[in-house]
């Protein structure tokens, strides 16, 4: 059957429909309230947007999902754009790289918390914040004004157990509700202020304030007059602060939206009682379809899928909103009140229009000026270093040991100069002895080439490491029969005559990086852009390695850490409890008893022995240090 008489067949109802290419790969995924009608404007040619052509000739199959309702389509169309990643869909990622506010008024002395993730929880989220800068200034004014506990719940309970509160009580940064300094009304009444503050609605908290203080004042009670005054000041200071868009107090959130070919940028104006309280900006690469679905699709996901994020009354878009009525819908039945969707033609809302996208305009500039940029550092790796290609994809390598006994490993990923986290990987060395660097990068090696199916190889393979460890990844990329660039940064040798602080021409040790061409190593200006970006791979995989090694070291109980040592499996951990009775047992015991134990290996032995013997040598410093603080302490805490 062809895709024409497949699209006759089609239901008429509300759904979703899904168009493939070869090999099956979606390409498209939209929502309609008629799915027969929708997809017969496909291939009839009736949809006029430029983009349709390039997608219908590369259509060859189509399947839809029936849905009760467009609204359920909407949901159904976000998660199938996250699952398959078509290319004629702009798809928004999740807002985890954006810090937000938490406030649960449910908890007895509520506090304000930073979080990534908005949830259905109950509790109050004001954001998201576009760096870690805005949120430190939202939260300071914050304390300043509306004091709350910033405490966490075990330093809360312990402060409680002391009888006296911390420092910030003296600062005035906090009321000491943990030794009942303040009662639960009047920090209620802080709690309101906090949310009516964050939300933007000033307005409103001001007069709430002059009418509580007005009241303080006939009631003679000047001291909290006066403190409610202060309050009040301080909430004026920070509006002053805030750009005035609009003289009614309207709830909006403005789209602004820049193109250049297939780069888009999409800047959000969130504007409370008038006035922006914030901004985000969305960047799109290698976009096909034109504005008004690339503003279409952004506002469904954009709203669709984070359940907590703050809805206006209000949303203005630059142009028509491809919609049949699902998002409007959607909107109402989970936030329980009507948003409208306008496209000013004129006025002041064009002017509001304007503004966001002059900002959207300043963003893309910036971030096709950075790309720019980095292309030119990439091309010199590529010309400085012979390589056969343009590394805009890097993977780096570092293994990380601990007391010769454990060992991990890091494999990060750099696209176009910047790390994407999605990709990196941990790696429990598992077959080679942990004192053998070689050997665990040899292991890392082959698992990592084992999967190239799923996981491709990027442009550039790099390991944190001299000749030795670039030699170890050519033999691993030649007994998998795969061809790839490939080199190994190190730090320059000391010289024996030299401080190992110190190089010969001043400063810290210069660089290395080995490539398989060369003899000598390749010398780059320290001072050099690509040197920069590779010292920042190599940085990078040796801060994984090394966190995931602490994790490792944070587990509870050396039980816990003797299931990460190599060889040492369930078998062999119950045959060492058995035959020695305990792990204390085992933690003292010579290497010649553990060689007693059944199913036990000289290699085993010897790597508990290891181990054991050095935690033993650290533990005991560790609990001489322990003994002079608690006898320090008791010194100074003990009535003269």
């Amino acid at each position: 059957m062809g895709i024409g008489e497949t699209a006759e067949s089609l239901p008429t109802q509300p759904g979703v429909y899904l168009f493939k290419g070869e090999n099956d790969r979606v390409l498209y995924v939209g929502k309609a309230q008629n799915l027969r009608a929708r997809v017969r404007s496909y291939l009839s040619g009736g949809d006029g947007r430029y983009q349709i052509p390039q997608l219908v000739e590369r259509i060859r199959n189509v399947d839809v999902v029936v849905t009760p309702s467009v609204k359920d389509a909407l949901l159904l169309e976000n998660e199938l754009i996250k699952r398959h990643k078509p290319p004629f869909n702009v798809r928004l990622r999740d807002d985890k790289q954006y810090l937000a506010l938490r406030l649960d008024p449910a908890e007895r002395w509520p506090r304000v918390t930073q979080v990534r993730r908005f949830r259905r929880d109950g509790a109050q989220y004001f954001g998201p914040f576009t760096s870690s800068l805005a949120v430190k200034s939202a939260v300071s004014t914050l304390h300043r004004i509306f004091p709350l506990r910033s405490c966490s719940n075990a330093v809360f309970r312990d402060y409680a157990r002391r009888g006296r509160p911390c420092i910030e009580f003296e600062m005035k940064r906090c009321l000491g509700p943990c030794c009942d300094l303040v009662n639960e009304t009047d920090y209620a009444e802080l709690v309101r202020g906090t949310a009516l503050f964050l939300r933007g609605r000033s307005n409103e908290l001001v007069a709430h304030l002059s009418e509580k203080m007005q009241k303080a004042g006939e009631q003679e009670r000047f001291e909290e007059a006066a403190r409610l005054r202060d309050q009040i000041s301080n909430v004026e200071k920070s509006v002053e602060r805030q750009r005035i868009v609009s003289e009614k107090p309207v709830d909006r959130d403005v789209f602004g939206l820049a193109r250049n070919g297939g780069e888009v940028e999409v800047q959000v104006l969130h504007v409370r009682e008038g006035r922006v309280v914030g901004t985000q900006g969305y960047s799109f690469s290698n976009v096909r379809v034109d504005d008004g679905e690339v503003i279409s699709s952004f506002l469904g996901q954009f709203y669709g899928t984070e359940k907590g994020r703050q809805i206006p009354t209000e949303v203005l878009a630059p142009t028509e909103i491809v919609d049949d009525g699902g998002l409007e819908a959607l909107l109402r039945d989970q936030f329980g009140k009507k948003v409208s969707f306008r496209v000013p033609r004129r006025g002041p809302l064009r002017e509001l229009l304007a503004f966001a996208a002059a900002n959207a305009e300043v963003g893309l500039l910036r971030r096709l000026e950075a790309r720019d940029s980095i292309d030119a550092v990439l091309d010199e790796l590529r010309e400085r270093l012979a390589l056969s290609e343009i590394p805009r994809r890097i993977e780096c390598y570092d293994v990380s040991t601990f007391r010769d006994s454990i060992a991990v490993a890091s494999g990060v990923v750099f696209q176009d100069g910047a790390p994407c986290k999605a990709d990196y990987r941990r790696y429990r060395i598992r077959e080679a002895a942990p004192d053998d660097d070689l050997a665990c990068l040899r292991e890392v090696f082959q698992r990592r080439f084992a999967r190239v199916d799923s996981q491709p190889l990027p442009d550039l393979l790099m390991v944190d490491g001299g000749r030795g460890q670039l030699a170890v990844l050519l033999a691993a990329l030649h007994d998998a029969g795969l061809r790839r660039d490939a080199i190994a940064l190190a730090k320059e040798r000391d010289l024996e005559s030299a401080s190992p602080r110190v190089r010969r021409s001043g400063g810290l040790k210069s660089e290395r990086v080995f490539t398989p061409s060369r003899v000598d190593p390749v010398m780059l200006a320290p001072s050099s852009r690509s040197l920069l970006l590779l010292q920042h791979v190599r940085d990078e995989s040796h801060r994984f390695a090394i966190e995931f090694q602490r994790k490792l070291r944070a587990k509870e109980g050396m039980t816990s850490i003797l299931e990460e040592l190599p060889g040492i499996g369930p078998a062999k951990r119950r045959a060492l409890l058995r035959h020695l009775g305990s792990l204390r047992a085992v933690r003292a015991a010579s290497q010649a008893e553990l060689l007693e134990v059944p199913g036990i290996s000289a290699r085993d032995a010897a790597t508990v022995f290891r181990f054991f013997d050095r935690a033993n040598e650290s533990g005991g410093a560790v609990a001489a240090s322990r003994g002079r603080k608690l006898a320090a302490q008791k010194e100074t805490e003990d009535p003269i």
